[in-house]
């Protein structure tokens, strides 16, 4: 049986939001009480996008650079993210997640993982191979050109 591009993009448009969906909800269940759920979505998109701009964490929460400039502001001080002026424009940042923001996406990222590895171990090792194999083919189509200088372990 062969399958189209078009039919494998069909799926794909059809399972990963349902596979991210569950993925976000168990992250962000597992997020430190005290942080809130933007708090959180910026330490992860800090945390693979190393050195993003303020400007780039707006864009991707979907907020105004001000809004934005307070919650970073409000990691800076609980100590989760640095900022780095740029030398050459002083206007523009560069965030980084600190050792103690890291912890907490690990803490988040391990129970998800445990998290997922018990719905996996309901399907058959088959097709567990298959997904995996999956991933992998997956991943250089869609990280190609992607900014991955994170750890993303």
């Amino acid at each position: 049986m062969s399958i189209t591009p078009e039919e494998a993009a069909r799926e794909l448009l059809e399972v990963v939001p349902i596979v991210m969906r569950e993925i976000r909800s168990e992250m962000r269940s597992r997020r430190s009480p005290d942080l809130t759920v933007p708090q959180f979505r910026t330490l992860a998109f800090v945390n693979r996008n190393v050195g993003s701009s303020l400007l780039e964490v707006a864009k991707h929460l979907g907020l105004t650079p001000p809004s934005t400039s307070r919650l970073v502001d409000g990691l800076i001080v609980r100590g989760m993210i640095t900022r780095e002026d740029y030398p050459a424009d002083r206007r523009r940042i560069r965030l980084t997640v600190t050792p103690r923001g890291q912890k907490t996406l690990e803490t988040s990222r391990r129970g998800t993982l445990t998290y997922l590895a018990d719905k996996l171990s309901r399907i058959s090792a088959d097709d567990r191979e298959v997904i995996f194999k999956a991933m992998k083919a997956l991943q250089p189509i869609f990280t190609n050109g992607a900014r991955t200088e994170t750890a993303a372990k």
